[in-house]
């Protein structure tokens, strides 16, 4: 399945060596830094630093993929948006609108960006089991609340899609057949809300389930982590390129604005 972004857990990498806490806060500020990125040369280094920690993960290549694919396609439409919408002088018009180079480049750093973002967010949970990135998070401090919202999420939502497509077998087996008519709209309106009251219901029952075996709003594990100088070596290694790629970009970006080419 497609969301099942730790199914490649068990492979052997630098990264899956990496202690999951400094592994998660290394690569964090990594993805905060291209985030912040304003040119497009630091941009495409940046994409060069998030190929080699893919290269790293030794992910699969059609699995990290698949991922930035879908990524790619719903950020192609800026390509002809944004030109067409930045506000300012023009460069000319096509077909009457105003087209502006300084919206282009701005779609294709934002592109760019995306890409290394997500490549490297693949090689962060990708090369441990979900549930020891979650444990890792909490021992980082990070928010119980929003810790445990996102393993559920992440846990449940492969229930509630099995349980959608009992629900589509059941219905196709009772001759339900798509189409584009006001019936087909009528009763897909009530599968989702059938699908809804039943997630609610089964939300309940596990909660209270939860709750009989002492769930008091934290986790508790036996998992324990431990970094060595390996693990430190790694943080300062990306940590170092990350705050390189920014200053880089920001001195670079005050040098240009200054010669009034920005």
């Amino acid at each position: 399945m497609p969301l099942d972004i730790d199914r490649h857990a068990n492979l052997q990498s630098p990264l899956a060596r990496w202690d999951p806490r400094i592994k998660i806060f290394s690569l964090t500020l990594f993805i905060f830094c291209v985030a912040l990125l304003k040119t497009i040369p630091m941009s495409l280094v940046a994409l060069a630093c998030a190929l080699i920690i893919m290269a790293l993960s030794r992910l699969p290549v059609g699995f990290i993929a698949h991922g930035i694919k879908w990524v790619c396609l719903f950020l192609l439409p800026f390509l002809i948006v944004m030109p067409l919408s930045y506000p300012g002088d023009p460069a000319f018009h096509i077909l009457g609108l105003p087209f502006a180079w300084e919206g282009l480049r701005l779609a294709v750093s934002m592109i760019i960006k995306a890409i290394a973002i997500v490549g490297t967010a693949y090689s962060m949970f990708g090369t441990s089991r979900f549930d020891v990135s979650m444990i890792a998070l909490q021992r980082l401090k990070c928010p119980k609340i929003l810790v445990q919202m996102l393993l559920f999420t992440y846990r449940y939502l492969f229930v509630f899609l099995a349980e959608m497509q009992r629900m589509d077998t059941a219905m196709a087996a009772r001759g339900f057949v798509r189409r584009a008519d006001y019936k087909t709209l009528k009763i897909t309106g009530d599968f989702v809300g059938t699908l809804l009251v039943r997630s609610f219901e089964r939300t309940e029952r596990i909660y209270k389930a939860m709750l009989s075996k002492g769930y008091t709003g934290e986790f508790h594990t036996l998992l324990t982590f431990q970094a060595n100088r390996t693990d430190f070596i790694k943080a300062a290694l990306v940590s170092g390129c990350a705050i390189t790629l920014i200053v880089s970009d920001y001195a670079g970006f005050f040098h240009i604005a200054e010669q009034g080419w920005y």
